[in-house]
């Protein structure tokens, strides 16, 4: 079987990072090294009684599985490690095979090693690998590096966004049908990625899927800050700007908001693949990975606010918090350090992360894949920025792409408000419907409609109405 068979097949081991061994009769020495790694990274579930030939799992079984369990548990709880390790384990029986999953989570106190600091080891792409001195010496410095977003608010789900919540199901509904959340509960569902623990909101459950109300009580100035310029900087623009995304209430819908307008400022190629036009190509996916590598890595605990500027020779992102290893190591292999692993956990249930790191080969490979110069990131004590260039020709009608854009939004706004004149009782997805314009782009002009003050929603979504200010 595959990696997701197999993933399928251990329904309680989630879609996180995981690493198997035979374990038939005894615990392999190696699972220290893991057990190090998944601590000092992400978490991860290591699990006995499976094969791994390349791609291909096999299921073996262990034989003494309550001696194993016993043993392995006991040596975490011992003198072994420098730090207690609790662990819950699942177990399942395939034809009379079992199989053992132990969950090691990150550790809130960082590093953890096993008989000496030199036993240090991280996740290195789906491997483990021994520290540096200089690691060793980041990871003592950084020890509360990856741990914020697991802290637990006094919110309950009641006071997170349900409709944010009911667009993420639907979205992993359209890309996963088989999978095994669809089944479960909405309070059974955020319990599974953490966004609630033990019946409360964590941070990364707040800022995922939060209301504005109670993201205020937790951070204050929430934004993900997005300017487009139509200069190649500030001082050679006639405006500072000329767009300025609307403020959404969490991560998840800033996405999609910003997503939705960034891919337009790229070259998409007429491509086909099969019967349809081939939009996903690499430097697509690129952009798509910056954005996402702003949203996970950022540290919304700081002063700054995550930053996107579109220039008419560039698009930048600059992500408060500053790397958690050199930039030339991250650089060299995807080495799971996320700054917000329980946020990294929620995107990348609905695939828009994966169980790797900062993703800085994919962003360079798919952005050269069609560019041709390479991007820039630049350093510093709080922060990193990440600089996309476009070549100077496909720039060439930068502006009036944009201006031609705007011109479609303004006659987007002016069908809209004509359909309400109509009836002000149409809801946003018969608008939709009406123009063949997406629901996304339908709702940010009505956004944009109402913070001008042009469109005013009386009562509830069902059974309100729109009133036309101007």
């Amino acid at each position: 079987m595959n990696k997701q068979e197999l993933v399928q097949k251990l329904g309680d081991i989630e879609w996180e990072d995981f690493e198997v061994k035979e374990a038939k009769s005894e615990i392999p020495k190696n699972s220290w090294e893991t057990v190090s790694a998944f601590s000092n990274s992400a978490g991860g579930w290591l699990v006995f009684g499976v094969k791994k030939e390349g791609k291909s799992y096999t299921i073996l079984g262990v034989s003494s599985p309550e001696k194993i369990e016993h043993d392995f548990i006991g040596v975490l709880r011992g003198e072994k490690f420098n730090k207690k390790i609790d662990v819950k384990c699942k177990k399942y029986n395939f034809d009379g095979k079992i199989v053992l999953a132990f969950y090691i989570p990150v550790s809130k106190s960082k590093p953890v090693f096993y008989n000496n600091p030199k036993n240090t080891f991280i996740r290195s792409g789906s491997g483990d690998q021994r520290v540096t001195r200089e690691e060793l010496n980041s990871l003592f410095r950084d020890s509360v590096f990856g741990t914020k977003d697991s802290e637990i608010t006094e919110l309950r789900m009641n006071d997170l966004n349900k409709e944010t919540i009911k667009r993420y199901r639907l979205y992993l509904k359209n890309i996963k049908p088989e999978h095994p959340y669809n089944s479960l509960s909405d309070e059974e569902f955020l319990t599974k990625i953490r966004a609630l623990e033990k019946g409360h909101v964590t941070i990364a459950g707040l800022l995922v899927f939060g209301n504005e109300d109670c993201m205020a009580k937790y951070f204050p100035d929430f934004k993900i800050d997005y300017l487009e310029v139509f200069g190649t900087s500030y001082s050679d623009a006639e405006r500072r700007y000329e767009f300025r995304i609307s403020d959404y209430p969490n991560l998840y819908e800033y996405f999609f908001a910003i997503y939705e307008r960034i891919i337009k400022k790229i070259d998409i190629p007429f491509k086909l693949n099969g019967a349809f036009r081939d939009e996903n190509q690499p430097q697509v996916k690129a952009i798509r990975e910056a954005l996402v590598n702003l949203l996970i890595h950022s540290d919304y605990f700081s002063p700054m606010k995550p930053r996107i500027r579109v220039f008419l020779n560039r698009i930048e992102f600059l992500n408060p918090g500053a790397l958690p290893k050199p930039y030339e190591e991250l650089q060299k292999g995807d080495i799971s350090l996320p700054r917000n692993p329980l946020i990294t956990k929620m995107f990348r249930v609905i695939d828009l992360a994966e169980n790797a790191g900062y993703g800085f080969d994919k962003m360079f490979k798919g952005w050269t894949y069609h560019y041709s110069r390479k991007p820039v990131v630049s350093l510093g004590l709080d922060y990193y920025r990440i600089e996309f260039f476009f070549d100077a020709e496909s720039r060439a009608t930068s502006k009036r792409e944009s201006e031609t854009s705007e011109k479609t939004s303004e006659k987007t706004s002016e069908k809209i408000i004509a359909l309400i004149r109509r009836d002000s009782g149409i809801s946003a997805e018969k608008l939709s419907k009406e123009l063949g314009v997406g629901s996304r782009a339908i709702e940010m002009q009505l956004a944009k409609l109402k913070e001008k003050g042009v469109l005013k929603r009386v009562g509830p979504d069902k059974g309100g109405y729109w009133d036309i200010s101007k």
